[in-house]
């Protein structure tokens, strides 16, 4: 079992920059997978990023080059560090945690918001 919490969501000007973490507790050892997605109002949810154990990383083309996906494994967090942001990143954000038994957690989102 794996309990995530997403902070670090804002209201940001187009331009600005934010880094919104991902804590986990509980079995963090088991984690393989460490994913972001977003979801706008009226959208399907959108796969941004993911890092592996191994520290591997996977953008989405819509913010390649502008987000950053990193880890502290000293704090069990994950970050997306995101510059350059632009209206249409305006979404909920989550993070969902991939268990090595296959299991997979999500937390509880994090609102950012993205002014012209």
């Amino acid at each position: 079992q794996v309990q995530l919490v997403e902070s670090g969501g804002d209201l940001v000007q187009a331009g600005g920059s934010l880094r919104l973490s991902c804590a986990a507790s509980g079995s963090t050892s088991s984690i393989v997978l460490t994913d972001w997605y977003r979801q706008a109002p009226g959208k399907q949810r959108e796969w941004v990023a993911r890092i592996s154990s191994g520290g591997n990383t996977m953008y989405a083309d819509s913010v390649k080059g502008r987000f950053t996906v990193s880890r502290d494994n000293a704090q069990n967090t994950v970050y997306l560090r995101m510059n350059s942001l632009k209206p249409e990143d305006t979404a909920v954000y989550y993070c969902n945690a991939r268990l090595r038994s296959g299991n997979a957690f999500w937390g509880q989102g994090t609102q950012v918001t993205v002014s012209s």
